[in-house]
């Protein structure tokens, strides 16, 4: 586990790590990179995190007996039957230790974020341009 100090980079955060937990968080981060290439990475809320068309993509932290995966509720809720035998809660999964990483299942829910993330990117530019905008009276 790593202590609470602030990261500049996501290479600082990741020299902090040791051993096991370093490997599966580079392990991680390479499954996000290939399945989303143009994701930005960043340090958010002193973790490692990745962003898409302006929005979260996913969010990933070492813990003291667990990686922690925060990719939102509505990929929690979507891949509910996969995740049936990891913790979670609303937002966030708990990738044990002593368990490898499910690159599979992190690989698809990368995808599901992509594509969330693309339709919510529409939407918000489709109301954007419906906006007419206000008359000033002179």
């Amino acid at each position: 586990m790593i202590d609470s100090k602030k990261f500049g980079t996501v290479d600082d955060y990741f020299s902090a790590l040791d051993g096991k937990t370093r490997k599966k968080m580079d392990q991680i981060r390479k499954i996000i990179r290939k399945v989303s290439p143009e994701a930005i990475e960043l340090i958010g809320y002193g973790m490692p995190a990745f962003k898409l068309a302006g929005r979260n993509l996913i969010y990933y932290a070492a813990a003291k007996v667990h990686i922690g995966l925060y990719p939102g509720p509505d990929a929690i809720i979507a891949f509910e039957d996969q995740l049936a035998d990891y913790r979670t809660s609303k937002g966030a999964i708990q990738l044990a230790d002593d368990h490898p990483v499910p690159v599979k299942l992190i690989e698809d829910m990368i995808k599901f974020k992509i594509e969330e993330n693309r339709q919510l990117a529409e939407v918000h530019a489709a109301k954007k341009k419906k906006r007419k905008p206000a008359v000033r009276e002179k």
